[in-house]
C-alpha cells in the first residue's frame, strides 16, 4: 500500500483539483486509488467539498473527516496523539479496497497558522509520501520557490526520502495551447521544455533549494475556461433574485461585460459565454439580450443592477429568449459593485458542479508526468481496465489510427463540437458533411473554434458523383433517380463515401434513427466474410471494471446459430478495445434449473459458440446475478470459470438487452459508449439521439480503431 499526502503551500493553490487529478492520472494506469481527507478546515454546517466532489466524480465511498471543531479543541488541549491515531484508522478504513491512497493534507491560513507543521507530522503518521502543491508564475520564479521552500523545510529538503515532487498549479505565462481542456491525457501538453526552463530558473534564484533535479511532478496552466462559474453560482453572492432562471445552471460565464455607453457601440460584446451587466433601466439592454438569444447566440445570462425593475409589460417582449433559456437576475447592488463582486469570485468549485469538477480533474491529469507515476507506482501493482483507463485507451489508439470519419449530420451542434475537438486533439480527421457557411454559423453562435484542417463538404457540390457507383452497388434494385433521390440523405451520401474508401467510417444518429444510420450500410457496405449478421454491443462503464452487453440494438429475436455468432462479435470486439472476454449467455435460468424454449435456445447458442471459438470462455444459461456477482455464481455454479466474474453479457434477445443497459444507465448512473456495430465489412455507428459531445467523440474514437482493425 502506497500513500501520497498532497501538501499545499496556501490557499486558492487547486489542492482538491491536484487531488482528484492525481486520482484519475492513477485510474487511466488502471490503479485503484482511494481518496482521503482527514481532517476538515469548514464549518459542521456545511458538507465537506473536497470528500463530496470526490464522492460525486468517482461514485465511490470514503469517510467523513474529522471535524473542524474537533481537530481545533484537541490541538488547543495539547491531545494531537489522538488526532493522528484517528487519521490513520481513517487510513487502514480505506486501505482494505485500494491499491493507492491520495491524502488531501491542511490548507495553511491566516487562522490555522498549525496546518504547516501538522502536515509533516501527518506524513510520518501515515508513512505518506508528500507532494508539495502550489500555484506559480513563470515569470516569477523567485516567488515561486519562495513558497516550496517554505514547505521544504517542514520535510527535510529535497534529500529527504519523504519528499516525492512538486506539482505547480494554476500556472501563469504558459502558452495559451498548454491551456486547452483535452478530452483524456494527452503527451504532447507535458510541457517538458517550459517546466525545465521554469525549475532552472527556480534553482538560479534560490540555490539554497538545492543542485538535485528538481522533482516537478506537473505543471498545470491557468485556464480561464475551467475557472469559470456557472450563472446559477452567481445569485447568492450578488443578492440577485431570478426574473428568469432559465438554463443558470448549464451556462458558464466565459467573461462579463459591463454596458454604459450607446447600444450601437456594444453589439460585439453579445457573444456566447457573455455575462451582460446593465442598470435596469436600460431597456435596450434587456431587448438586445433578448434578440441576441431568439437568434441562436447562448449569452451566459444578463444582470440587471439598481433598484429600479423593468415593468412585467417590457418582459413580454423577451418570452422567446426567456423559453430558450436565457438566465435574468436582478440585484439592488449598483452597476460597479456588482461588477466589483463578480471580478473577485473564488476559483474552487461548488459541491454540485460536477461538469466542472470532471473536466478539470481531467485536465489535471492530462498535465502530470507518466513517467513519475510509474516511478511512484515501482510495478507493484496489476493494473485492471477501469473506465478511465478504457477512455484513455480509446483515445490513444485512435490518434495512433490516423483514420478519416465522415459526420453525416455536419451542421447539428453537438457533433460540429465534437468534430473540433477530435480534429484539434488528433483522434480523427473528420469531414462534416453540410454547408459550410451552415456549420460556421453555428460554430459563432456556440463559442467553438474550428480548427485548421477539419473538413466540411457541401453535400450539394458531391452528390452527382456518386449516383451511378450507387446503381452499380444496387444493381438490379434501383434505377438512377432512384439513387439520386436516395442520395438527397446526407447519411447514405456518407455511407456512400464509405462503400468507395474515401473515407473509413462513418458516424451518425444524433438526430437521425437506428434505422436511418445502419439500412444504408447493410445496402452498401453489407457484412464482413466470417459473419452472417450485423449486430451491436455498448461498453458499460462501471466504476471499477468496463462491462460489455451485446446486443442491445440491432436484432430483435435472434436464433441459436446467431445468438451464438453475437457472442462471438462481442468477445473480439472486447478483445480488441483490451478486455479479456469472459463471456456470460444470460437467460431466466442458470444451468438446468429452469426449462421452455428461451432457456433451450441460450443453451443452445453457448455449445454452438464453444465449438466455434474453443479458444474463448464461454458460459451459460447464466441469470445476470449468477453472472456478475461472485457470491451468487459460487452458489449456483460453482465449477464455472465465468460465473461470478463475467465482462461481456449477451442477451437472449432485443427486448432483454435493451431493458437491462437502459436501467442499469440510468439507475445506476454509468456512462455507456455505443452502440458499436460489428460485423460489417466497414465500420459505421449510430449514436443516441440524447447522445453528449464526449458521447459522439468516443463514438467516432471507436470507428478509427475499428477501421484500423480491419485494415490489419
Amino acid at each position: 500500500m502506497k500513500t501520497i499526502l498532497l501538501v499545499p503551500t496556501g490557499e486558492g493553490v487547486g489542492l482538491t483539483s491536484a487531488c482528484l487529478g492525481l486520482i484519475y492520472a492513477l485510474d487511466c494506469q488502471g490503479i485503484k486509488a482511494g481518496f482521503l481527507k482527514p481532517f476538515s478546515q469548514e464549518s459542521k454546517e456545511s458538507a465537506d467539498r473536497s470528500t463530496a466532489l470526490y464522492r460525486h466524480l468517482t461514485k465511490s465511498e470514503t469517510v467523513e473527516p474529522i471535524s473542524y471543531e474537533k481537530l481545533v479543541h484537541l490541538l488547543n488541549v495539547g491531545e494531537s496523539d489522538e488526532l493522528l491515531e484517528e487519521a490513520v484508522h481513517l487510513h487502514r478504513q480505506i486501505a482494505k479496497n485500494h491499491d493507492v491512497i491520495i491524502v488531501e493534507g491542511l490548507v495553511p491560513n491566516a487562522i490555522d497558522t498549525f496546518a504547516t507543521e501538522f502536515n509533516a507530522t501527518l506524513a510520518q503518521a501515515l508513512d505518506a509520501k508528500v507532494v508539495i502543491v502550489t500555484n506559480a508564475n513563470i515569470d516569477k520564479p523567485a516567488k515561486t520557490a519562495e513558497k516550496v521552500e517554505a514547505q521544504l523545510r517542514q520535510f527535510g529538503g529535497l534529500s529527504s526520502k519523504r519528499m516525492s515532487g512538486v506539482l505547480f498549479m494554476r500556472t501563469r505565462g504558459l502558452s495559451e495551447e498548454s491551456a486547452k481542456i483535452p478530452v483524456t491525457i494527452d503527451p504532447s501538453l507535458r510541457l517538458v521544455n517550459e517546466t525545465q526552463q521554469f525549475v532552472q530558473a527556480i534553482q538560479k534564484s534560490h540555490p539554497q533549494i538545492g543542485s538535485a533535479l528538481f522533482p516537478v511532478i506537473g505543471m498545470v496552466p491557468f485556464s480561464n475556461t475551467l475557472s469559470v462559474p456557472r450563472v446559477s453560482d452567481l445569485a447568492k453572492q450578488i443578492q440577485a433574485h431570478w426574473i428568469n432562471e432559465g438554463d443558470a445552471k448549464q451556462r458558464r460565464v466565459l467573461h462579463s461585460s459591463l454596458i454604459a455607453s450607446n447600444i450601437e457601440y456594444e453589439l460585439h460584446k453579445f457573444v456566447a459565454g457573455e455575462l451582460i451587466i446593465s442598470a435596469a433601466d436600460r431597456i435596450d439592454i434587456l431587448l438586445a439580450s433578448s434578440l441576441a438569444s431568439s437568434n441562436g447566440i447562448p449569452l451566459a445570462g444578463l444582470v440587471l443592477t439598481e433598484p429600479y425593475q423593468p415593468k412585467a409589460s417590457v418582459f413580454e417582449f423577451c418570452q422567446t429568449a426567456m423559453k430558450n433559456g436565457l438566465p435574468i437576475l436582478h440585484t439592488q447592488l449598483s452597476t460597479f459593485e456588482t461588477a466589483q463582486i463578480l471580478s473577485n469570485l473564488s476559483n474552487e468549485i461548488p459541491v454540485d458542479d460536477t461538469e466542472r469538477a470532471e473536466q478539470v480533474t481531467r485536465f489535471v491529469s492530462s498535465h502530470l508526468d507518466e513517467d513519475w507515476i510509474k516511478v511512484i507506482l515501482n510495478g507493484d501493482y496489476q493494473p485492471r481496465l477501469s473506465p478511465s483507463a478504457f477512455r484513455h485507451e480509446l483515445v490513444q489508439k485512435s490518434i495512433t489510427a490516423q483514420k478519416r470519419v465522415v459526420l453525416p449530420e455536419g451542421d447539428e451542434p453537438r457533433t460540429i463540437e465534437a468534430a473540433a475537438i477530435c480534429q484539434s486533439r488528433g483522434i480523427a480527421q473528420c469531414v462534416l458533411l453540410a454547408k459550410p457557411e451552415a456549420v460556421i454559423e453555428v460554430a459563432k453562435a456556440r463559442g467553438i473554434t474550428l480548427p485548421e484542417g477539419l473538413e466540411i463538404v457541401d453535400p450539394d457540390l458531391i452528390r452527382d458523383n456518386y449516383v451511378e457507383k450507387m446503381v452499380e452497388l444496387r444493381k438490379g434494385k434501383l434505377n438512377e433517380l432512384q439513387a439520386k433521390e436516395q442520395l438527397q440523405d446526407t447519411v447514405v451520401l456518407g455511407t456512400m463515401m464509405l462503400a468507395l474508401d474515401q473515407v473509413h467510417g462513418l458516424v451518425s444518429g444524433a438526430v437521425h434513427t437506428t434505422a436511418n444510420t445502419v439500412r444504408p450500410a447493410f445496402q452498401l457496405i453489407k457484412t464482413a466474410p466470417d459473419y452472417s449478421l450485423v449486430s451491436s454491443i455498448f461498453f458499460m462503464l462501471l466504476p471499477d471494471e468496463v462491462y460489455v452487453y451485446g446486443d442491445c440494438a440491432i436484432n430483435p429475436d435472434p436464433d441459436a446459430e446467431q445468438l451464438a455468432e453475437i457472442a462471438i462479435q462481442s468477445a473480439d470486439s472486447a478483445k480488441a478495445f483490451g478486455i479479456d472476454p469472459r463471456i456470460a449467455m444470460i437467460s431466466y435460468s442458470t444451468g438446468t434449473s429452469g426449462t421452455g424454449a428461451d432457456v433451450e435456445k441460450v443453451a443452445k447458442a453457448t455449445e454452438i459458440a464453444k465449438q466455434r471459438r474453443p479458444d474463448l470462455l464461454i458460459d451459460g444459461p447464466l441469470q445476470y446475478d449468477a453472472a456478475s456477482v461472485e457470491s451468487v455464481g459460487q452458489s449456483k455454479a460453482p465449477d464455472s470459470k465465468v460465473a461470478g466474474r463475467a465482462n461481456v453479457f449477451i442477451f437472449p434477445d432485443l427486448n432483454t438487452g435493451n431493458t437491462t443497459y437502459k436501467a442499469v444507465q440510468r439507475a445506476a448512473n454509468v456512462v455507456s459508449v455505443g452502440p458499436m456495430l460489428q460485423g460489417l465489412n466497414k465500420p459505421v455507428n449510430d449514436l443516441s439521439r440524447g447522445a453528449l459531445v464526449d458521447d459522439i467523440v468516443f463514438t467516432i474514437a471507436l470507428t478509427a480503431i475499428q477501421a484500423d482493425q480491419q485494415v490489419n
